[in-house]
């Protein structure tokens, strides 16, 4: 099954994670199949950049998100500006 996962990089103690797709059997820093965006969450606010469309696409799919995923999708989606 495909999932929706953080890849974790950075250095000791000073996180940054990726937003990427990529089978669920497999560890954490094995091959992704597509990159959505990156969370930094030691910054002030937090640092948040997913690509809504390519995550939506993905999820269409079949691509279940995992919970934080799907909780930085829903904070993500809130700060999008509607589109005029």
């Amino acid at each position: 099954m495909m999932t929706m996962r953080l890849m974790r990089f950075g250095t000791k103690k000073k996180p940054t994670y990726r937003i990427v797709v990529m089978d669920s059997q497999r560890a954490r820093q094995s091959q992704a199949l597509d990159t959505l965006g990156t969370y930094t969450p030691l910054d002030d606010p937090a640092g948040l950049r997913i690509d809504l469309e390519k995550a939506k696409s993905w999820i269409a799919k079949g691509v279940r998100p995992s919970s934080t995923v799907q909780s930085l999708l829903d904070r993500a989606s809130k700060t999008a500006k509607p589109r005029s």
